[in-house]
């Protein structure tokens, strides 16, 4: 019996269930990522160093275990990693600058409609290599989004005390996430390109989108989609700044008034007010982000775990919601929904965007904690 078992493992095709009959085992799934990288490798100190120039380019091919549960990352605490249970790296192909969008090109080749976007995902401070591409699957397979996704990761540090230090290689990581931005929005037949940035990297984004704005192109020649800000890290006196050089109706910003990190990052600034913990039930904040001219939405009921900085990961309503805003369909994607029907571009992608955690457009009587755009 025990062979019998190993060869229908090796074969992939089944496994024994309860009943002790064979059963067809789910596959698990798989999301192509393509990962710019700042950081000299992708283990040990290497991963926490930058590049002395330039970036490294690879697609990889992540899989996602088929029992995964919304908001999750599932790895291994301890032994090896199983694919029927655990996210993993299935195969990466290291990648010249040429040859990287090249390819990117390919895959949006012939797609249509918001298939065509390209979602761009801007880890924030302390996160590791592994926890930047695996998180980055999680929010595209939870978020059913079905056009490219995009990982940007940096040598973000890896304990608190590093803090500064991994401000310092936010900065120098400016150039290169600008470069690649407008190399995206450049891309032939490319829809639009979304931004996903949390806590440090959210200043980082919009760094770099600041830096294209200045030379010319603030809405990328009409190619910038969606810019979420999850958490944001920044100075609000910084982000007036930012958001000076750009439209302001491209901007989510996604507060949440318990995270406990970004209260950390507000005394270790010297008490100044972190964009990401504005609380939209206090009237000088709630005054704040209308003045801002932005579309926020509060997760602080959505907070999970003990720290709240990752609830727009964690919490299952939240990346689904951060998916129905970027699949959303667009006026110039009508003829080809009428063509489809009911049926999606995508299977993956539901044809009835789900509601928002909180209203961004004003109700007749809002609900407590919905954030109105001015």
């Amino acid at each position: 019996m025990l062979a019998g078992c190993a060869v229908i493992l090796v074969a992939g095709c089944a496994s024994i269930g309860a009943s002790g009959l064979g059963e067809p085992a789910a596959e698990p799934r798989s999301a192509s990522i393509f990962v710019v990288s700042t950081r000299k490798g992708e283990r040990g100190v290497a991963s926490e160093a930058a590049v002395a120039n330039g970036a490294r380019f690879s697609l990889q091919m992540i899989g996602v275990p088929p029992g995964h549960e919304p908001g999750r990352v599932e790895r291994p605490a301890f032994g090896s990693e199983d694919s029927q249970k655990h996210f993993i790296a299935r195969s990466r192909r290291g990648l010249d600058e040429t040859a990287f969008f090249a390819e990117l090109a390919s895959h949006i080749s012939g797609r249509i409609g918001s298939n065509r976007d390209v979602l761009l995902y801007v880890h924030g401070f302390n996160t590791s290599y592994d926890e930047a591409r695996f998180r980055l699957a999680q929010i595209v397979d939870d978020g059913r989004f079905g056009g490219v996704a995009v990982l940007y990761t940096w040598p973000a540090a890896g304990s608190l005390l590093d803090y500064g230090a991994a401000k310092e290689s936010a900065t120098i990581a400016r150039d290169a996430l600008s470069k690649l931005i407008h190399r995206l929005s450049e891309l032939p037949d490319v829809g639009r390109v979304h931004i996903l940035a949390h806590s440090m990297g959210a200043w980082l984004a919009m760094e770099a989108l600041r830096e294209n704005a200045i030379s010319g192109s603030p809405d990328l020649n009409g190619k910038l989609g969606d810019v979420m800000l999850a958490a944001p890290d920044i100075d609000i006196n910084v982000f007036r700044q930012q958001l000076a050089r750009l439209d302001p109706s491209h901007v989510f910003v996604l507060v949440a008034s318990n995270d406990r990190a970004l209260s950390l990052s507000r005394t270790l600034a010297g008490d100044r007010q972190r964009l990401g913990a504005l609380d939209p039930n206090n009237p000088s904040d709630r005054v704040a982000l209308e003045d801002l001219g932005v579309k926020a939405y509060d997760l602080s009921r959505e907070s999970t775990g003990l720290i709240g900085h990752g609830t727009y990961a964690d919490a299952p309503q939240a990346v689904r919601t951060i998916g129905a805003q970027i699949t959303e369909q667009r006026p110039q994607d009508a003829n080809v929904q009428a063509v489809l029907g009911e049926k999606p571009v995508d299977s993956r992608i539901t044809a009835v965007p789900l509601a928002p955690l909180a209203a961004v457009s004003a109700p007749a009587n809002p609900p407590p904690g919905a954030v109105s755009p001015r």
